[in-house]
């Protein structure tokens, strides 16, 4: 069987899925291989080495993630969703609680949409949220660009929607603003699974009102200039 064969490599990952899951960030490559029922140096052929396996599984879910916050971004569109070839362990549609995708057209609300959809998304899967952004970008350094790089496209990709829509009409400001918020909610999405008393509306609340002030600012600041003149 070829080393290659993506298949196999599904079925592999949703070892690794079935591990992290149950055992935490700390899972072994050792107990995925076990639970896939092979030995460590056949599951690191199928990806390369440990950092490919980890890569994969990066691009798995981390992308997954951001189908799931994609259309929230857009001014109206689906429900997000995320297309698979049958159920598997991980981020998914199901993690999210109901009316947390419902579309919206302000910036509030859309704001509002796509926080809570991360913030239940992560919390529904927290043990394989740490295993990608503490265990694996901690130990292994390709891992660690490949994460950012996947971070900072979200950011990229938030900052054009900012000016193709003219939320934020200068392209550069937006592009600071895109990957500005993007880190916010990752940084503050990460402190908040680890104060589970802090009810999640409140975050939610707290990182919308920067979002909205930070764009209104800039906003005032130009219909003020234009009045004066």
């Amino acid at each position: 069987m070829s080393g290659r064969d993506p298949d196999r490599r599904r079925a592999l990952l949703d070892a690794a899925d079935r591990v992290i899951l149950r055992e935490g960030p700390e899972a072994s490559m050792a107990a995925i291989a076990a639970e896939a029922g092979i030995t460590k140096p056949i599951l690191y052929r199928h990806f390369g080495d440990k950092s490919g396996l980890y890569e994969a599984l990066a691009d798995r879910h981390v992308r997954t993630v951001i189908a799931q916050l994609r259309p929230g971004f857009a001014a109206s569109g689906p429900r997000p969703g995320f297309a698979a070839s049958g159920p598997r362990p991980g981020f998914a549609a199901s993690d999210l609680r109901p009316g947390s995708a419902e579309p919206a057209t302000d910036l509030r609300g859309r704001a509002r949409t796509t926080i809570t959809v991360y913030l239940d998304l992560i919390s529904a899967n927290r043990n394989l949220y740490r295993f990608l952004f503490h265990r694996a970008s901690a130990e292994d350094t390709r891992m660690r660009s490949h994460m950012t790089a996947l971070v900072r496209s979200l950011g990229e990709e938030l900052g054009g929607v900012l000016a193709a829509e003219r939320v934020v009409p200068e392209p550069v400001r937006a592009q600071v603003l895109g990957h500005a918020f993007v880190g916010m909610v990752q940084s503050t999405g990460d402190w908040w699974l680890e104060h589970p008393e802090v009810d999640r509306a409140e975050v939610v609340e707290g990182l919308v009102d920067v979002i909205v002030a930070a764009v209104a600012h800039r906003s005032g600041r130009a219909s003020h200039t234009a009045g004066r003149g």
